[in-house]
Protein backbone atom coordinates (compact mmCIF):
# COMPACT_ATOMS: atom_id res chain seq x y z
CA UNK A 1 0.00 0.00 0.00
CA UNK A 2 1.17 3.63 -0.63
CA UNK A 3 0.67 5.39 2.26
CA UNK A 4 0.43 9.33 2.82
CA UNK A 5 3.12 11.33 0.28
CA UNK A 6 4.75 13.45 2.60
CA UNK A 7 6.72 16.88 1.56
CA UNK A 8 10.59 16.75 2.81
CA UNK A 9 12.19 19.75 2.68
CA UNK A 10 16.22 19.80 2.81
CA UNK A 11 18.21 22.01 5.37
CA UNK A 12 21.38 22.18 6.20
CA UNK A 13 21.30 22.41 9.83
CA UNK A 14 18.30 24.20 10.76
CA UNK A 15 15.28 22.11 10.48
CA UNK A 16 14.01 22.88 13.91
CA UNK A 17 14.58 26.26 13.99
CA UNK A 18 12.63 26.23 10.36
CA UNK A 19 9.95 24.04 12.10
CA UNK A 20 9.62 26.55 15.34
CA UNK A 21 9.44 29.44 12.73
CA UNK A 22 6.62 27.69 11.09
CA UNK A 23 4.69 27.03 14.25
CA UNK A 24 4.68 30.81 15.00
CA UNK A 25 3.75 31.73 11.72
CA UNK A 26 0.45 29.20 10.79
CA UNK A 27 -2.55 28.79 12.72
CA UNK A 28 -3.11 24.98 11.62
CA UNK A 29 0.56 23.99 12.31
CA UNK A 30 0.14 20.67 14.07
CA UNK A 31 3.61 19.06 15.56
CA UNK A 32 4.28 15.06 14.78
CA UNK A 33 7.55 14.52 16.02
CA UNK A 34 11.06 15.54 16.08
CA UNK A 35 14.31 14.04 16.61
CA UNK A 36 18.17 15.76 15.69
CA UNK A 37 18.13 14.28 12.22
CA UNK A 38 14.40 15.19 11.23
CA UNK A 39 10.95 17.38 12.48
CA UNK A 40 7.87 16.08 11.02
CA UNK A 41 4.71 18.02 11.09
CA UNK A 42 1.11 19.20 8.87
CA UNK A 43 0.46 22.77 7.50
CA UNK A 44 -2.80 22.86 5.78
CA UNK A 45 -3.56 19.50 5.71
CA UNK A 46 -0.07 18.00 4.32
CA UNK A 47 2.40 16.38 6.12
CA UNK A 48 6.26 17.69 5.79
CA UNK A 49 9.35 16.27 6.96
CA UNK A 50 12.14 18.98 7.70
CA UNK A 51 15.51 16.80 7.31
CA UNK A 52 19.06 17.77 8.35
CA UNK A 53 21.03 16.85 5.44
CA UNK A 54 24.01 18.96 5.72
CA UNK A 55 25.43 21.36 2.65
CA UNK A 56 24.96 20.67 -1.17
CA UNK A 57 21.50 21.48 -1.73
CA UNK A 58 19.71 24.77 -0.78
CA UNK A 59 15.93 25.05 -1.72
CA UNK A 60 15.32 27.13 -4.41
CA UNK A 61 12.00 28.60 -6.43
CA UNK A 62 11.66 24.92 -8.21
CA UNK A 63 8.54 24.20 -5.96
CA UNK A 64 6.74 26.98 -4.13
CA UNK A 65 3.93 26.01 -1.68
CA UNK A 66 0.61 27.41 -2.46
CA UNK A 67 -1.17 28.78 0.90
CA UNK A 68 -4.62 29.28 -0.04
CA UNK A 69 -7.06 29.83 2.87
CA UNK A 70 -10.60 31.82 2.60
CA UNK A 71 -9.04 34.43 5.46
CA UNK A 72 -8.31 37.84 4.39
CA UNK A 73 -6.68 39.00 7.35
CA UNK A 74 -5.20 35.80 8.22
CA UNK A 75 -3.35 36.03 4.99
CA UNK A 76 -1.68 39.27 5.61
CA UNK A 77 -0.79 38.05 9.15
CA UNK A 78 0.69 35.10 7.82
CA UNK A 79 2.61 37.66 4.94
CA UNK A 80 4.00 39.60 7.09
CA UNK A 81 5.97 37.00 9.50
CA UNK A 82 6.61 35.35 6.00
CA UNK A 83 8.63 38.30 4.93
CA UNK A 84 10.53 38.89 8.04
CA UNK A 85 14.57 38.01 6.88
CA UNK A 86 12.76 37.09 3.61
CA UNK A 87 12.40 38.16 0.20
CA UNK A 88 9.76 39.22 -1.83
CA UNK A 89 8.55 37.86 -5.06
CA UNK A 90 5.56 38.94 -5.93
CA UNK A 91 3.90 41.48 -3.35
CA UNK A 92 0.88 40.62 -1.94
CA UNK A 93 -1.10 42.36 -3.98
CA UNK A 94 -4.64 42.49 -6.02
CA UNK A 95 -4.12 40.94 -9.30
CA UNK A 96 -6.58 39.52 -12.33
CA UNK A 97 -6.22 36.22 -11.05
CA UNK A 98 -6.62 36.54 -7.24
CA UNK A 99 -7.56 39.51 -5.28
CA UNK A 100 -5.24 38.73 -2.37
CA UNK A 101 -2.00 36.88 -3.60
CA UNK A 102 1.69 37.02 -3.12
CA UNK A 103 5.05 35.03 -4.09
CA UNK A 104 8.33 35.51 -1.21
CA UNK A 105 10.73 33.46 0.19
CA UNK A 106 10.98 33.16 4.19
CA UNK A 107 14.44 33.64 5.87
CA UNK A 108 15.17 29.92 5.53
CA UNK A 109 14.56 30.46 1.30
CA UNK A 110 11.58 28.38 1.10
CA UNK A 111 8.96 30.02 -1.43
CA UNK A 112 5.65 30.35 -0.42
CA UNK A 113 2.33 31.69 -3.03
CA UNK A 114 -0.24 33.01 -0.52
CA UNK A 115 -3.81 32.86 -2.40
CA UNK A 116 -6.96 33.98 -0.78
CA UNK A 117 -9.46 31.07 -1.39
CA UNK A 118 -13.39 31.85 -0.59
CA UNK A 119 -15.12 29.56 1.31
CA UNK A 120 -11.93 26.51 0.98
CA UNK A 121 -10.28 25.77 4.38
CA UNK A 122 -6.34 26.10 4.58
CA UNK A 123 -4.25 23.81 2.21
CA UNK A 124 -0.86 24.02 1.29
CA UNK A 125 -0.15 22.72 -2.40
CA UNK A 126 3.49 22.02 -3.77
CA UNK A 127 3.56 24.01 -7.12
CA UNK A 128 6.01 22.14 -9.35
CA UNK A 129 7.79 24.99 -11.91
CA UNK A 130 8.71 23.25 -14.96
CA UNK A 131 11.47 25.75 -16.24
CA UNK A 132 14.94 25.92 -18.60
CA UNK A 133 14.87 22.11 -20.38
CA UNK A 134 11.92 21.30 -18.68
CA UNK A 135 9.79 23.79 -19.78
CA UNK A 136 7.00 22.44 -22.20
CA UNK A 137 6.62 19.39 -20.28
CA UNK A 138 4.53 19.88 -17.53
CA UNK A 139 1.59 18.19 -19.43
CA UNK A 140 3.59 15.30 -20.08
CA UNK A 141 4.44 15.27 -16.54
CA UNK A 142 1.10 15.63 -15.21
CA UNK A 143 -0.10 12.76 -17.36
CA UNK A 144 2.72 10.47 -16.27
CA UNK A 145 1.94 11.31 -12.69
CA UNK A 146 -1.44 10.98 -12.60
CA UNK A 147 -1.07 7.78 -14.07
CA UNK A 148 1.14 6.14 -11.90
CA UNK A 149 -0.33 6.92 -8.34
CA UNK A 150 -3.83 6.24 -7.29
CA UNK A 151 -6.88 7.88 -6.35
CA UNK A 152 -5.26 9.98 -8.83
CA UNK A 153 -7.05 12.81 -11.58
CA UNK A 154 -6.15 15.93 -13.50
CA UNK A 155 -8.50 18.69 -12.37
CA UNK A 156 -7.56 22.10 -14.37
CA UNK A 157 -5.34 22.97 -16.86
CA UNK A 158 -5.24 26.50 -18.47
CA UNK A 159 -2.79 27.58 -21.05
CA UNK A 160 -1.20 30.74 -22.17
CA UNK A 161 -2.85 32.05 -25.35
CA UNK A 162 -2.05 33.81 -27.96
CA UNK A 163 -0.80 37.77 -26.93
CA UNK A 164 -0.32 36.75 -23.21
CA UNK A 165 3.05 36.48 -21.87
CA UNK A 166 4.68 33.48 -22.61
CA UNK A 167 4.37 30.87 -25.24
CA UNK A 168 1.14 29.98 -26.83
CA UNK A 169 0.14 26.46 -25.27
CA UNK A 170 2.69 26.21 -22.19
CA UNK A 171 0.66 25.97 -19.11
CA UNK A 172 0.30 28.84 -17.06
CA UNK A 173 -1.74 27.13 -14.08
CA UNK A 174 -2.98 23.00 -13.77
CA UNK A 175 -4.28 21.21 -10.76
CA UNK A 176 -3.94 17.75 -10.28
CA UNK A 177 -4.74 15.20 -7.48
CA UNK A 178 -1.88 12.55 -6.46
CA UNK A 179 -2.74 9.73 -4.08
CA UNK A 180 -5.63 12.08 -3.09
CA UNK A 181 -3.50 14.92 -2.56
CA UNK A 182 -3.50 18.17 -4.27
CA UNK A 183 -0.69 19.52 -6.56
CA UNK A 184 -0.09 22.05 -8.87
CA UNK A 185 2.08 22.94 -12.33
CA UNK A 186 3.19 25.89 -14.63
CA UNK A 187 6.03 26.51 -16.53
CA UNK A 188 7.53 29.10 -18.07
CA UNK A 189 9.80 30.15 -21.10
CA UNK A 190 11.80 32.95 -19.56
CA UNK A 191 15.26 32.81 -18.26
CA UNK A 192 15.56 31.18 -15.01
CA UNK A 193 18.54 29.77 -12.28
CA UNK A 194 17.10 27.36 -11.30
CA UNK A 195 15.86 24.04 -11.33
CA UNK A 196 14.32 20.81 -9.27
CA UNK A 197 17.03 19.85 -7.28
CA UNK A 198 16.90 17.80 -3.95
CA UNK A 199 15.72 20.88 -1.75
CA UNK A 200 12.35 19.38 -1.99
CA UNK A 201 11.52 15.83 -2.50
CA UNK A 202 8.56 14.24 -2.06
CA UNK A 203 8.35 10.59 0.11
CA UNK A 204 6.52 7.42 -0.94
CA UNK A 205 6.63 5.04 1.78
CA UNK A 206 5.70 1.41 0.53
CA UNK A 207 4.62 -2.06 2.10
CA UNK A 208 6.20 -4.20 -0.29
CA UNK A 209 9.29 -5.10 -2.49
CA UNK A 210 6.86 -5.02 -4.88
CA UNK A 211 5.56 -1.84 -4.82
CA UNK A 212 8.58 -0.22 -4.03
CA UNK A 213 10.06 -2.24 -7.17
CA UNK A 214 6.88 -0.69 -9.52
CA UNK A 215 8.29 3.32 -8.38
CA UNK A 216 11.38 2.35 -8.48
CA UNK A 217 11.21 1.16 -12.32
CA UNK A 218 9.11 3.88 -13.56
CA UNK A 219 11.51 6.72 -12.24
CA UNK A 220 14.60 4.94 -13.48
CA UNK A 221 13.62 5.43 -17.16
CA UNK A 222 14.74 8.40 -18.12
CA UNK A 223 15.97 9.18 -14.37
CA UNK A 224 18.85 8.85 -12.25
CA UNK A 225 18.81 6.85 -9.08
CA UNK A 226 20.70 7.93 -5.53
CA UNK A 227 21.80 6.45 -2.87
CA UNK A 228 19.20 5.66 0.26
CA UNK A 229 16.31 5.70 -1.89
CA UNK A 230 16.59 9.02 -3.12
CA UNK A 231 15.76 8.73 -7.29
CA UNK A 232 15.47 11.50 -9.51
CA UNK A 233 12.73 11.15 -11.97
CA UNK A 234 13.15 11.77 -15.95
CA UNK A 235 11.58 15.65 -15.22
CA UNK A 236 14.64 15.97 -12.42
CA UNK A 237 11.89 15.97 -9.70
CA UNK A 238 13.64 14.12 -6.29
CA UNK A 239 11.66 11.38 -4.86
CA UNK A 240 12.46 8.93 -1.99
CA UNK A 241 10.84 5.52 -2.03
CA UNK A 242 10.85 3.73 1.07
CA UNK A 243 10.00 0.84 3.00
CA UNK A 244 7.08 1.37 5.94
CA UNK A 245 9.05 -0.76 7.93
CA UNK A 246 12.24 1.52 8.29
CA UNK A 247 10.16 3.96 10.88
CA UNK A 248 9.80 1.11 13.32
CA UNK A 249 13.25 -0.09 12.61
CA UNK A 250 14.37 3.43 12.78
CA UNK A 251 12.15 4.04 16.05
CA UNK A 252 14.14 1.06 18.08
CA UNK A 253 17.49 2.36 19.58
CA UNK A 254 18.58 -1.42 19.52
CA UNK A 255 17.77 -1.62 15.45
CA UNK A 256 18.25 1.59 14.54
CA UNK A 257 22.33 1.68 14.16
CA UNK A 258 22.11 -1.69 12.25
CA UNK A 259 19.28 -0.26 9.86
CA UNK A 260 21.02 3.28 9.36
CA UNK A 261 24.34 0.59 8.61
CA UNK A 262 22.33 -1.23 5.90
CA UNK A 263 20.36 1.57 3.83
CA UNK A 264 23.56 3.64 3.78
CA UNK A 265 25.02 0.88 1.50
CA UNK A 266 21.51 0.54 -0.85
CA UNK A 267 20.53 2.58 -3.93
CA UNK A 268 16.62 0.75 -4.19
CA UNK A 269 15.68 -0.32 -0.98
CA UNK A 270 15.89 -4.00 -0.60
CA UNK A 271 13.19 -4.93 2.28
CA UNK A 272 14.89 -8.50 3.20
CA UNK A 273 18.44 -7.20 3.24
CA UNK A 274 17.26 -4.51 5.69
CA UNK A 275 15.37 -6.60 7.81
CA UNK A 276 18.93 -9.40 7.80
CA UNK A 277 20.66 -6.38 8.91
CA UNK A 278 19.07 -5.93 11.95
CA UNK A 279 18.63 -9.43 13.37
Amino acid sequence: MLHEINTCIWFEKDAKGAADFYKSVFPDFELISENPLAVNYRIGGRRFMNLNGGPGFPVNPSIPFFYTTDSASAIEKIWDQLTVGGKILMPLNNYPWNEKYGWCADQFGINWQLMLVKDVASQVVPNMMFVQNNNGKAGEAIEFYTSIFPDSEIQAISRYEKGEPDVEGNIKYSRFNLNALPFSAMESSMQHDFNFNEGVSFILTLDTQDEIDYYWDLFSKGGSPGKCGWIKDKYGVNWQVVPSILGKLMSDPKTAPKAVYAFLQMSKFIIDDLEKAVK
